[in-house]
């Protein structure tokens, strides 16, 4: 506790021989940061000028990856200065903010998915109510409420945890998790309650629509080679994104619940997989498998080569 400004610190205690490698995690995580940034936008900007990609399914797709930039951008920015920094601590009302950041965009990433996967459902399984149905203001409803919702739901959160007294003062993490709640002197039966109901709301309930819609469409499609074709050509990115995104969420649940039972070490490598891996892999996925955002990355590089 600094008395003379009366703000609460918290060091972040999951680091393993920062003095040691610093500079070797600083390069690392500062190139992981840049690649993220910069292969998440350039497909982004690519859907934004491009006139025939302005459909839905590209603008979900954009959506995602800004909210993927996002994600990147509450988490590396302070990893970076704590590996240059003598100590890694982070003032609590900034640990709340990162905690609130992670949670409200991790949330929108399944509801995003679920308009995702909402689309494509109309696209193969009604394609003459398609233009009828997914219309500009459904697609901006769905944004609103994918973005929306989950804010409220880590604000109400936040604001519980503002209120909640705290005894200890290391995070056994390298960025503000669910394991803020292990800092608290007292366990908050209406946090574990409402954090029940915001996994249900945010999580769960989004991956059934996920998988029922899913569901649909290889059942509508099992018979048409045609129609088959094409929901594999659409629907096959989203799956590989929903199944990478539901396994950072596994090993976000694994390192909370069950950190203790794991070493330093190990607690480190499950952290590093759920910020690196995924935010790369969305749109690594999305500009190799869709053929359109394909084509235009490939006229892009080309004329970036000639000149």
């Amino acid at each position: 506790m600094d008395e003379d400004l009366n703000v609460t610190y918290i060091t972040l205690g999951g680091h393993v021989e920062v003095n040691k490698y610093r500079y070797l995690y600083f390069v690392i995580m500062f190139t992981v940061f840049i690649l993220i940034i910069c292969s998440n936008f350039t497909i982004v900007c690519l859907i934004w000028i491009h006139r025939n990609l302005h459909e839905p399914m590209y603008v979900f797709i954009a959506a995602l990856l800004l909210n993927s930039a996002l994600f990147s951008s509450a988490i590396y920015p302070k990893l970076c200065i704590d590996y240059l920094s003598e100590k890694q601590v982070i003032s609590y009302p900034a640990c709340l903010f990162q905690f609130y950041l992670v949670y409200s965009l991790s949330g929108s990433e399944f509801l995003l998915l679920a308009g995702m996967a909402y689309d494509r459902y109309v696209s193969i399984c009604k394609p003459l109510q398609y233009p009828t149905i997914m219309r500009k203001t459904t697609v901006s409803v769905f944004l609103a409420i994918a973005w929306l919702v989950p804010a409220c739901q880590a604000a109400f959160a936040v604001l519980l945890s503002a209120d909640m007294k705290i005894c200890y003062f290391t995070l056994n993490g390298i960025y503000c998790n669910n394991l803020i709640y292990s800092l608290h002197c007292v366990s908050s039966q209406t946090l574990s309650i409402f954090g029940i109901f915001a996994l249900l709301t945010g999580g769960l309930f989004p991956l059934l629509f996920i998988l029922f819609t899913y569901s649909r469409i290889l059942m509508i499609s099992y018979g048409c080679r045609e129609v088959r074709r094409k929901a594999a050509q659409t629907c096959l990115p989203h799956l590989l994104v929903l199944i990478s995104f539901s396994i950072l969420c596994a090993y976000d649940i694994l390192v909370v619940r069950l950190g203790s039972s794991f070493s330093q070490t190990v607690r480190l490598i499950m952290t590093f997989q759920a910020v690196v891996y995924h935010p790369l892999f969305n749109p690594i996925i999305y500009g190799l498998k869709m053929k359109e955002i394909s084509k235009h990355l490939k006229r892009l590089f080309c004329q970036a080569k000639v000149f």
